[in-house]
C-alpha cells in the first residue's frame, strides 16, 4: 500500500512538472568570489537605492577569466564587495556590438557605478555617461581627451612598465635577442607596452636585437587567440630569442604557456602578477609587466561612495611583480638597476622615449 502511494505521488509531482514546461527558472545572482566563476548577469530586482552601494562590470570580448586585464578589474570590483559592502554584478560581452546593450542592463536596474574594461568601451562609455548623469563610470584604459563630469578614465603609464620589463629583459637574455608577443596595435596601451619594452632594453643594451608582433586582427580576436601567441613566441624562440614578453590578454596568455615548455627561456607576463593567474607559465614567468588595476578600480568606487568622484583622467600605478621562484636567479646587480630606473621613470629623470 505504501509503495502504491509513493508511486501516486511520483506521477502527480512529473504531471506538475510537465505542467510547468518541464524546467525551473532560476534567477541570475551576484557571481561567487573569485574571477574564474562563470559568468553572472544582472539580478532581475533593481539596485536597492540609496542605502547599497550597487557596482557593475562590463568586460570587453576578453571574457571575465583572461587571467590578466578583465579579471584584475573584476578583483578590484570583488575587493568592494568586501570592504565596502557593495552589491556586485558583471556581464561579459560575447561580441562588440553588445557593448551598449550590456552597459544598458545595469543602467535600467538603477547601478551606482558601472565599470567598463577596456579601450573597445570607451565611445558606449561616454554615451551611456550622458544619458545617465547620476550613474559614476569607470572606464578601464580609456583616456578621456575630454572631461565628462560623471567619467573618470582609468589610466596607465604602459611604457613605464614596459620599459621596466625590457630592462629585465636584456639583462636576462644571454643570447642578446628577445621577443614581444602582442595584441593589436589599434589600443594604444598595446602600442605603449610595446614601445616602452624595445626602448628600456635598449636603454640597458644598445645592440640588442627585439622581435615585436602585433596580432593582425581586429579588437574582437587579438586578445582571444592563444594559438596565435603561443605560434609566435615559438618562431622567436626558434630565431634565438631567450626571453619573451606577452602582452595581449589570453593571446599573450598562449605565448608564455609555450616559452614555458622551452627550458632556459624565460617570459614575462602583463596587466596583473601572472604567476597568480597563470601557473603553466611557471616554468619561465620572471615577473610582469603590472597595471595595478585592481587597487585603481577599487579606489574610484571607494571616491564614488564618498563623494569625492573625479572626472577626466585618473592614473593608476604600474610596476613590475615579484620574481618569485626565480628572486635568486636574478642578478643583485641587475634588481638595482632596476631599482634605478624605476625611481629615474618616476621623477622624470629617465623617458621611455615613447609619445602617444
Amino acid at each position: 500500500m505504501k509503495r502504491s502511494v509513493s508511486l501516486i505521488i511520483l506521477l502527480l509531482v512529473s504531471a506538475l512538472i510537465a505542467a510547468c514546461g518541464g524546467q525551473q527558472t532560476v534567477t541570475p545572482t551576484t557571481a561567487p568570489t573569485g574571477a574564474t566563476a562563470a559568468p553572472a548577469q544582472p539580478t532581475e530586482a533593481d539596485c536597492p537605492k540609496p542605502e547599497v552601494l550597487c557596482v557593475g562590470l562590463v568586460t570587453d570580448v576578453g571574457e571575465i577569466d583572461d587571467k590578466s586585464f578583465n579579471q584584475s578589474a573584476w578583483e578590484g570590483v570583488k575587493r568592494a564587495e568586501a570592504e565596502l559592502g557593495a552589491i556586485v554584478n558583471y556581464v561579459e560581452t560575447k561580441d562588440a556590438k553588445d557593448y551598449a546593450a550590456n552597459i544598458g542592463l545595469f543602467t535600467e536596474k538603477g547601478y551606482d557605478v558601472i565599470v567598463t574594461v577596456g579601450f573597445a568601451l570607451g565611445e558606449a562609455t561616454a554615451k551611456a555617461a550622458e544619458e545617465n548623469p547620476n550613474v559614476k563610470f569607470i572606464g578601464v584604459d580609456q583616456f578621456q581627451a575630454t572631461a565628462i563630469p560623471n567619467v573618470a578614465g582609468l589610466i596607465f603609464a604602459e611604457d613605464k612598465a614596459g620599459f621596466l620589463a625590457g630592462v629585465l629583459a636584456a639583462g636576462m637574455s644571454k643570447s642578446n635577442k628577445i621577443a614581444a608577443v602582442l595584441g593589436t596595435n589599434l589600443v594604444p596601451p598595446v602600442v605603449a607596452f610595446k614601445e616602452g619594452y624595445e626602448n628600456g632594453a635598449k636603454y640597458l643594451k644598445p645592440d640588442i636585437q627585439v622581435i615585436s608582433t602585433y596580432h593582425p586582427g581586429g579588437l574582437d580576436t587579438a586578445f582571444t587567440d592563444p594559438k596565435w601567441g603561443a605560434d609566435q613566441a615559438k618562431l622567436a624562440i626558434d630565431q634565438g630569442a631567450d626571453v619573451i614578453f606577452g602582452a595581449g590578454g589570453k593571446t599573450g596568455n598562449g605565448a608564455l604557456i609555450e616559452t614555458a615548455a622551452n627550458p632556459g627561456v624565460y617570459c614575462i607576463g602583463v596587466d596583473t602578477d601572472q604567476w597568480e593567474t597563470v601557473p603553466e607559465a611557471h616554468p619561465c614567468l620572471i615577473s610582469s609587466a603590472m597595471k595595478l588595476i585592481t587597487p585603481g578600480v577599487f579606489d574610484l568606487i571607494k571616491k564614488a561612495q564618498e563623494g569625492n568622484f573625479p572626472s577626466g583622467n585618473y592614473v593608476g600605478e604600474v610596476g613590475l611583480a615579484p620574481f618569485h621562484d626565480f628572486e635568486a636567479q636574478v642578478p643583485a646587480e641587475l634588481k638595482a638597476k632596476i631599482a634605478e630606473v624605476d625611481k629615474g621613470l618616476r621623477d622624470g629623470s629617465i623617458s621611455t622615449g615613447y609619445t602617444p
